[in-house]
């Protein structure tokens, strides 16, 4: 069943320029960047799932004239969006987030460190790593990590506890922030989690697995300072920011725009964002770290169907195959919905935004997020300019999920991202 299939949605504004169908975004190839990487304009400092291609951002900032003021992203995961306003010359950074993890990779990329200082400290670091002196501490890290002997063998977790100790007599919290997104790297590489997996998963074949953890470190130490270095550092000089875990909160600052990608649904059942981050959170004692997919957008089931607007007819026909995920999906629209309403008086008149989203399946059934997101806008003072369409062949995201949860039955899962673009009114 197709809903909605080339039927305009209600005009929420008559002063919005655009009516927005299911499938209304507009082709444009130019922003599929086929072939390329997030590497292609800027390394990424850390791994960190379903990241935004900066080039996106880069281009959307281009093509639409954005004031060259300031840029907030209330969902900022690693900090794509500052990548692309650094690139375009934006120098005054806002962002949000509910992971530690996120607010420390974006907070690197965008934190000015002199040269030398960090050259001569990543050599003094290496050089009290290597004398393997006794050490004593205040508490153990370890006892932070569930599970910790499941997941870390015995000579790794002595070897890491040793490695952070001589991290933390770094006193310079933007330098001793490099040094423990290495150590966050080494952390899970050393671990008995499987490569290439955002959820947490033991490899087979764990007991065999014996890394050098001092390697590994100085490995991930000496790639990400000079990817830092040779992309980031020289355009950071003068740079302004303001990066906070937590949800968004207005500020007293107001936006010329915003350039985010918000999650394409709830954490349990898309992107596992606290999953990738626990062992980490863990470790630095964010106690939250196990229950953080729970907290973020769509977390908690919602009491009663999302029953407004363009997600109605969707909500209500997944009701009729699965009452449970009709709840958990009606959970993300709500908590979305309540998002965008936050941000609208933080935004100048003549502000644009851009939200860059997937439109995923839930029982089969595509739920227009693109459309949804829109429809908020035009409600509340912003007229949509445009939905571009792009082909994702860039993210580490599954190709096949099970809607039905039943062994062998599999659904194709998100081909294409929409770019919502609004502005808000100019009142004459």
């Amino acid at each position: 069943m197709t809903l909605l299939q080339n039927t305009p949605h209600k005009d929420y504004n008559q002063d919005s320029i655009t009516l927005f169908t299911q499938d209304s975004g507009v082709d444009n190839s130019k922003y599929d960047f086929l072939g390329q990487s997030y590497s292609t304009l800027y390394p990424n400092l850390h791994k960190y799932p379903a990241t935004m291609l900066p080039q996106i951002g880069l281009e959307l900032l281009k093509d639409f004239k954005v004031k060259k003021t300031n840029l907030l992203d209330p969902y900022c995961g690693s900090g794509s969006s500052f990548v692309s306003g650094l690139e375009y010359g934006i120098k005054d950074f806002v962002g949000f987030d509910l992971n530690p993890l996120a607010i420390r990779i974006s907070k690197a990329k965008i934190t000015f460190i002199e040269s030398n200082y960090l050259l001569q400290e990543k050599q003094k670091l290496l050089r009290q790593i290597h004398a393997q002196t006794q050490i004593s501490l205040n508490s153990n890290p370890l006892a932070n990590i569930t599970n910790c002997d499941f997941w870390i063998s015995k000579e790794s977790q002595k070897d890491l506890v040793y490695i952070f100790f001589c991290i933390m007599q770094c006193k310079n919290e933007a330098l001793q922030n490099l040094f423990i997104l290495a150590f966050s790297e080494t952390l899970r590489e050393v671990s008995y989690t499987r490569n290439n997996e955002f959820k947490l998963f033991r490899m087979k074949d764990y007991e065999s697995y014996k890394p050098d953890v001092y390697e590994v470190f100085s490995k991930n130490l000496e790639s990400l300072i000079k990817n830092y270095l040779d992309f980031y550092q020289p355009k950071l000089r003068e740079i302004k920011s303001l990066l906070i875990n937590s949800n968004f909160k207005a500020t007293k600052q107001k936006f010329d725009s915003i350039l985010t990608s918000p999650p394409y649904g709830d954490s349990k059942t898309t992107v596992a964002y606290g999953q990738f981050s626990t062992f980490i959170n863990e470790w630095l004692g964010f106690r939250e770290a196990r229950r953080l997919d729970s907290k973020l957008m769509g977390g908690k089931k919602a009491k009663n169907l999302y029953q407004k607007g363009v997600m109605r007819e969707y909500i209500t026909e997944i009701n009729k195959k699965d009452s449970k995920r009709a709840l958990e999906a009606s959970s993300f629209y709500f908590d979305l919905q309540k998002s965008v309403e936050g941000l609208i008086d933080s935004i100048n008149t003549q502000g644009k935004v851009f939200f860059i989203v997937g439109n995923r399946k839930v029982k089969g059934i595509e739920l227009p997020t693109d459309a949804f997101i829109a429809e908020v806008f035009c409600q509340n003072s912003f007229r949509h300019l445009e939905t571009i369409k792009r082909k994702i062949s860039n993210k580490s995201m599954p190709l096949k999920n099970s809607p039905t949860n039943r062994a062998g039955i599999l659904s194709d899962t998100m081909s294409y991202e929409y770019i919502v673009v609004c502005e808000k009114f100019k009142f004459t």
